[in-house]
């Protein structure tokens, strides 16, 4: 089409019509061909770049697609004496994802060592080999079932392996130890196996079942906590399931195969029975010492628990709900003055930069980067040419290297006090949710002038507090704007058409676009607009004449209304208000998010009088925080229910399965516990924890019901039928307990490599379980007595627990 060319030269060379006739466009224009105004610069090592940032599909492999980068990278690196292109990785986070998996992966090996050590000490090397065994089977048919389901191996499924791993041989335990010990008495192996699997299968099934009904519900937890964490309760609820196959069917047939036989004990034998007898002989005798004060071991019981709640709700325990494993990564935002050009706001940041630089210790930093235009956030990023931002990589972790909140505050003095910026803050990022800071406030009203007033007084409220760091808002009072409005009383008895009258502005200023085209994969647009000029005002720009039909000249001061002043960068809206975000990062080694914002809600109510027309919303993390106790509190409940649900079709009684969910509180006291020794926080993670800890604590109740009833029902009495029973159960019980502390100990003491995200939940589950197996040894005998010799008085004689002068034989 004629017009359309991208030589500039041809356009220059064509005709158009003139006073005179026809002239060359070249004559009365300027054509050049020039590019856009840049919007962002970037710098590496002081020279120009461009920053591309890759962010992974849905489902996609990390670890593969980083390698894939990082090969073509590589590639392209071998041609950059030609093309004089370096490219370069500034960041890799799969070092996070790498050292998480290596984490669980180290986790995972002690943990199925440890189960193995267990299960020797207790049962001997061949019948550990065969219960243990069955785990690679386990595990191969979870990986297989959750491929199928469209899962991925990540850090959260290996959590839930590390979870897993003890409790998948309980099942397995309880199975062979019944066989064990009829195989001790002289029995041959297939009576003894049927005869075992009679007497556990019931309570084995429904331990297996209350264990599924406390993690099940986590499945449905809402939220970002949700989201991060769900494919653990599938995990855990697949393996548990897998576990009964092999505890059943598998199990069986590899003790029959292997043709296990006591008649000739080896010494460590040997050794090992009258070491399990004795640890029988002194918890019988303790136990029945124990059943002569049961109103002083309740009433103690109670108090502990007690103690244990009001220190969760009283502070002593540490509370930092979101606890998680800082990235090795951090940024340093500039945000200049809102007319601050592209250019002086990139050399403030190269300013700010080479302060970072010479800020840090040898072998700290990775890469650095810096760049102008654009500033990400974990919220949304913001553009302009003054703002700007300093990507700070850092190497691994390893000894001698400081942690990122340490390199931050060793930093702050320094860049803080870099003149020029309007605003400076840090920005550091962790693994895990949520994604939004700990004080996220939302400052809504109808006039920007009076939200800014309010959110000027709400910082200098936060400002006050010592533990409230980087306080920032999105707020951006815009550059200086010309604004013009058309005099339509002049325009018409000057003849001009108020259309063409925009139009003429618009093309002084910035032009008109008429075409556009594609050259070499480029996108081409031809601009229009009149020859720019200095102009010593904004409002000279009214100095500029139009032809009137007379021929005379008439100035657009005449025609237009003209007004300068600043303009609103940034108009936001939440819920149909005008809104201004103030956020901030919190030291929660002073105070939690919770208690942070609270008290910043108490000073805003002293001051609410003054601004009547606004209010706040409390949002980011403090919304995410009170979703998910609320999620978890309900789901408890509604596990709670189910494991109830399934107790009573199992014992056939509405009072039983409330005695064993008396392990419930006991196993809470385990967790605060071990807070309070381990110095650990608690998390929401934690309480993820404790609910999923609830399912597993109640099993070594049900494994000693079960047996107390079975002798109640061959006629002993309340009394002996619960002594005996904890007796003959006291080793399963002691083996599943360790077997499943075993499996999580390395993750809870941080021996295969410490995490914050993951450490509490293990640290939740190995003392509540430790401190809820101890207890139910002793209370779940006492109340079983208590209660069924209220019930039972009629049907036999009560003995005193001075009658029984030893522990007996079943």
């Amino acid at each position: 089409m004629v017009g359309r060319d991208h030589d500039p030269a041809r356009l220059a060379a064509l005709p158009i019509l003139g006073a005179h006739g026809e002239v060359p466009l070249g004559d009365v224009a300027e054509v050049v061909r020039g590019r856009q105004k840049a919007t962002a610069a970037v710098r590496y090592q002081g020279r120009p770049a461009v920053m591309l940032a890759l962010t992974k599909q849905a489902g996609a492999n990390t670890l593969e697609l980083v390698e894939r980068v990082n090969d073509y990278v590589a590639d392209r690196n071998r041609f950059r004496d030609r093309t004089g292109i370096d490219l370069v990785v500034i960041d890799d986070q799969t070092e996070v994802t790498r050292n998480a998996l290596d984490v669980m992966q180290t986790n995972a090996l002690l943990g199925l060592a440890l189960v193995l050590l267990v299960t020797w000490l207790f049962l001997g090397s061949r019948i550990a080999l065969l219960t243990t065994i069955g785990i690679p089977f386990i595990l191969a048919g979870t990986f297989w079932i959750l491929s199928t389901a469209g899962q991925t191996l990540n850090v959260s499924v290996l959590l839930g392996v590390v979870i897993s791993l003890g409790m998948l041989v309980d099942d397995a335990v309880v199975v062979v130890e019944a066989i064990y010990y009829r195989l001790q008495r002289g029995a041959a192996a297939l009576p003894a196996t049927l005869a075992a699997l009679r007497e556990v299968a019931a309570p084995v099934t429904t331990a297996v079942f209350t264990t599924m009904a406390a993690f099940l519900p986590l499945m449905l937890l809402p939220g970002i906590l949700g989201d991060f964490m769900r494919v653990i309760p599938l995990v855990v609820t697949i393996a548990l399931g897998l576990s009964l196959v092999e505890a059943y069917w598998m199990l069986p047939a590899h003790i029959l195969g292997a043709g296990i036989d006591f008649q000739r004990p080896t010494p460590l034998h040997a050794r090992r029975v009258r070491a399990l007898h004795w640890i029988r002989v002194r918890y019988t005798r303790l136990l029945v010492r124990a059943m002569r004060w049961p109103k002083s071991i309740l009433l103690t019981l109670a108090i502990t628990f007690a103690a244990a709640l009001a220190a969760a709700l009283g502070g002593a325990v540490k509370l930092d709900f979101f606890a998680s494993d800082p990235i090795r990564l951090f940024y340093v935002n500039i945000e200049m003055p809102a007319d601050t050009p592209l250019d002086i706001t990139l050399e403030k940041v190269l300013e700010v930069e080479r302060k970072v630089r010479t800020g840090v210790r040898p072998g700290e930093v990775r890469e650095t980067l810096a760049y102008a235009g654009q500033m990400f956030t974990e919220t949304a990023p913001s553009f302009g040419d003054h703002y700007g931002q300093v990507l700070v990589s850092l190497n691994p972790r390893s000894e001698g290297l400081r942690e990122v909140d340490a390199m931050i505050e060793g930093l702050r003095a320094r860049i803080e006090a870099t003149p020029g910026p309007l605003k400076l803050s840090f920005l550091r990022r962790a693994s895990g949710p949520p994604t939004d800071r700990p004080i996220q406030i939302k400052v809504r009203g109808d006039e920007t002038a009076g939200i800014r007033r309010a959110v000027a007084d709400l910082k200098s409220i936060m400002r006050r507090d010592p533990a409230i760091r980087d306080i920032t808002d999105d707020d951006s009072r815009g550059q200086m704007a010309l604004s013009a409005r058309i005099d339509h009383d002049a325009a018409r008895r000057a003849g001009i058409d108020p259309g063409e009258l925009a139009r003429t502005l618009a093309l002084l200023v910035d032009g008109e676009i008429v075409a556009r085209m594609q050259h070499r994969g480029e996108e081409l647009e031809l601009r229009v607009r009149a020859k720019p000029r200095r102009l010593d005002t904004p409002l000279a720009l009214g100095e500029f004449t139009l032809p009137l039909a007379d021929g005379g000249p008439i100035p657009l001061k005449e025609l237009l209304e003209f007004d300068a002043a600043p303009s609103l960068g940034n108009i936001r809206h939440y819920n149909f208000r005008r809104t201004i975000t103030v956020e901030a990062d919190l030291d929660k080694t002073r105070t939690d998010t919770v208690a942070a914002n609270a008290a910043i809600l108490a000073e805003w109510e002293k001051i609410r009088p003054r601004y009547p027309g606004i209010d706040l919303d409390f949002t980011g993390e403090l919304d995410d925080i009170q979703e998910s106790i609320d999620a978890i509190l309900v789901l408890s409940l509604f596990g709670v229910g189910l494991m109830y649900l399934i107790l009573g079709t199992q014992f056939r009684s509405y009072f039983q399965p409330l005695m064993i969910l008396t392990t419930v509180p006991m196993a809470f006291t385990g967790v605060v516990a071990g807070l309070l020794i381990t110095d650990n926080p608690l998390s929401l993670f934690t309480l993820y924890g404790v609910v999923a800890l609830a399912g597993i604590a109640v099993n070594a109740a049900i494994v000693l019901i079960s047996a107390a009833n079975a002798r109640l029902e061959q006629g002993m009495s309340v009394l002996h039928a619960t002594v005996y029973a904890a007796r003959r159960r006291v080793i399963p019980i002691l083996i599943t307990s360790l077997t499943t502390i075993a499996g999580l100990f390395s993750l809870a003491t941080g021996l295969g490599g410490r995490s914050l995200l993951w450490g509490p939940v293990a640290t939740a589950i190995v003392w509540g379980l430790l401190v809820s197996t101890l207890l139910t040894l002793f209370v779940i005998p006492l109340l079983y007595r208590l209660s069924m010799d209220s019930r039972l008085a009629g049907r036999h004689k009560v003995p005193d627990p001075g009658e029984i002068s030893g522990p007996g034989t079943l």
